[in-house]
C-alpha cells in the first residue's frame, strides 16, 4: 500500500475533474444551440407555410416560407461563425452580406408576385393553416430573438445581433401576414393577402440594404 505523499509529490486525483467552462465557452454554446433551433424550427415552419400557401394560393404565405429558408440560411452562416475564433471578422461580413443578398431576392419575388395578383385579380382561398403557422411564429420569434442578443452582448457578436435582427423581422412579417391572411378569411377581402405581402418589402428591402452596408450588426436594438 502507498504511503502518504512524499514532499514534492502532487496529488494527482484532484486534476481529474473536467475544466470549468468559461463564460465566453458557455455562451458559445447557447449561441450553438440557439442557431440549431432556429434551423429546426424554420426548415419546419418553411416547408409547411411554403406547401399551404401553394394549395391556397396565398403568395404573403409562400414568401413567408421563402423568408424561413433565408433565416436557416443565416443560422447556417451563425453556426460556422461559432465554430471558430478563426477569421471571425471576415465571417461577420460575409454573414451579413448573404443575408443582405437574400433579403434583397426575396424583395423582388414578393413584390412580382403580389401586384401581378393585385392586377389579375387572383382569389386565394381560405387557408387556416396559414393562419395556425402564422400565430405560432408571431408568439415563438420574438422570445428566439431575445434570447440570441443576450448571447450576441456576452460574446461581442455583430454577427449574432444581426441574426437576432432577422430573427426579429420574421415576428414582424408573422403579424403581417396573420392579419392578410385573417382579412380574407373573416371578410373575403382577396386584396389584403397581395397588400399584406407588398407590406412586408419595405422592412426587407431596409433591412437587406443595411446588411449589405455592414449597418445592422451596429444599430440593431437591444
Amino acid at each position: 500500500m502507498r504511503g502518504p505523499l512524499m514532499h514534492g509529490e502532487t496529488n494527482q486525483v484532484a486534476d481529474t475533474h473536467p475544466p470549468v467552462r468559461t463564460r465566453r465557452e458557455q455562451a458559445i454554446l447557447r449561441g450553438r444551440r440557439l442557431e440549431y433551433i432556429t434551423l429546426g424550427w424554420n426548415s419546419l415552419e418553411a416547408m409547411a407555410a411554403i406547401v399551404a400557401g401553394v394549395l391556397a394560393g396565398s403568395i404573403a404565405l409562400v414568401g413567408f416560407g421563402i423568408d424561413s429558408i433565408i433565416e436557416c440560411s443565416s443560422g447556417a452562416v451563425l453556426l460556422w461563425r461559432l465554430t471558430s475564433n478563426r477569421d471571425g471578422e471576415h465571417r461577420e461580413r460575409l454573414a451579413l452580406r448573404l443575408v443582405g443578398v437574400s433579403f434583397l431576392l426575396l424583395v423582388g419575388y414578393i413584390a412580382f408576385d403580389a401586384i401581378t395578383s393585385l392586377i389579375r385579380r387572383e382569389l386565394p382561398e381560405k387557408t387556416p393553416a396559414g393562419i395556425f403557422i402564422a400565430i405560432a411564429s408571431w408568439i415563438a420569434m420574438p422570445m428566439l430573438a431575445r434570447a440570441k442578443r443576450r448571447v450576441a452582448r456576452e460574446l461581442n457578436s455583430g454577427a449574432m445581433r444581426a441574426d437576432s435582427r432577422q430573427t426579429d423581422i420574421c415576428a414582424y412579417l408573422s403579424g403581417i401576414l396573420l392579419a392578410g391572411l385573417l382579412l380574407n378569411a373573416l371578410f373575403g377581402w382577396w386584396w389584403a393577402d397581395p397588400v399584406a405581402a407588398l407590406g412586408m418589402v419595405p422592412l426587407i428591402a431596409r433591412e437587406g440594404v443595411e446588411a449589405l452596408r455592414g449597418k445592422t450588426c451596429c444599430e440593431c436594438t437591444t
